[in-house]
């Protein structure tokens, strides 16, 4: 790991500040991810500024019937907090499928969200890579490809997202609130992270000093009945070769409402526009299910090494979806 300056500041203010005269900078909250990119010097800032007890640590509710939660909660607390596993089952899922306890008691909401992309040879230093060095070419075109994207790629990259909350905020209209230099904004969690175009090095639309203070989860009835399903290499933890986060609201067999995000095929979470689209109103059947995946995955581009990802895909929503139907019965 290459030297680097721990700074912590008395407020955002100041957090900021410090950020600001520091471009090679960066904040540091759990730093689960964070540490081990810098134990690889594939991340190597010289300034870490420490935000972890300046952003909130609570869960509260909002006058909509919603909820804020903190930036600086940890997984541990937002997996097992009642009113998530009452409203946001999914929300609550995803976490618990995403790492062990240990790593989950110490990683926070905000950090969890800013994980880099996933990719080996992003994290192999001594192979291209354009997200590590823009220009430099994409290893993985002619590599190793098994883990990768099939959705949305570029290719200047096809590493994938490898956070599992991401994906069930996403189906769940989540917004994510951050304070920059330039003030306060909110961000809707499907416009926080960035497909790779050519600016691959740029996993999230933030700017240098930019921090997320909290995320808010809209009232949403349907998420009551909500699920996450991981399919993954092995049943301890792993990051998923495909993931769906699923809200369904069925009244007298037909589909009023859904919510659909994908992990594990894009370098971001995948909302599954497409398939919502043609699942409402339709019968809640295994044929609808089916027919509304393909229409999601008729989009896909996959690379030699990991087709098998579209069937899979299309699988995982139907089990899924068959599933939030029987539960409704």
């Amino acid at each position: 790991m290459r030297p680097f300056r721990y700074q912590r500041a008395g407020d955002l203010a100041g957090a900021m500040t410090m950020l600001a005269q520091a471009p090679n900078g960066t904040y540091l909250a759990g730093g689960t991810n964070l540490v081990d990119l810098m134990k690889l010097e594939v991340a190597t800032p010289d300034v870490l500024v420490d935000v972890r007890r300046l952003v909130s640590d609570r869960i509260e509710e909002l006058p909509d019937g919603g909820l804020r939660i903190g930036a600086a909660v940890p997984n541990s607390d937002l997996a097992a907090d009642p009113r998530i596993r009452r409203r946001y089952p999914v929300l609550s899922q995803a976490l618990l499928s995403g790492a062990s306890g240990q790593l989950r008691n110490l990683a926070t909401t905000g950090g969890n969200l800013l994980q880099r992309t996933r990719c080996v040879y992003f994290q192999d230093v001594t192979t291209p890579c354009n997200k590590r060095e823009p220009g430099s070419g994409c290893s993985a075109l002619e590599g190793y490809d098994r883990e990768l994207a099939v959705l949305g790629w570029s290719p200047a990259c096809v590493a994938t997202h490898p956070s599992d909350m991401a994906v069930a905020m996403a189906a769940l209209d989540a917004v994510v609130r951050t304070q920059g230099p330039g003030g306060e904004r909110t961000i809707p969690l499907t416009g926080l992270h960035r497909l790779p175009d050519q600016e691959p090095e740029r996993d999230t639309v933030l700017e240098h000093g930019e921090l997320i203070t909290a995320v808010d989860l809209p009232p949403l009835p349907l998420a009551a009945r909500s699920r996450y399903r991981k399919v993954r290499d092995r049943a301890s933890y792993a990051f998923a070769l495909v993931s769906v986060a699923a809200a369904l609201e069925v009244v007298g067999g037909v589909i009023r409402d859904v919510r659909l995000a994908l992990g594990g095929v894009a370098h971001k979470p995948w909302r599954a526009t497409r398939a919502e689209a043609a699942l409402r109103d339709a019968p809640a059947t295994r044929e609808s299910f089916r027919g509304a995946a393909e229409a999601e995955l008729a989009a896909a581009r996959p690379l030699p090494g990991n087709a098998f990802k579209v069937p899979l895909a299309r699988n995982t929503i139907v089990s899924t979806l068959l599933d939030l139907v029987e539960q409704a019965r």
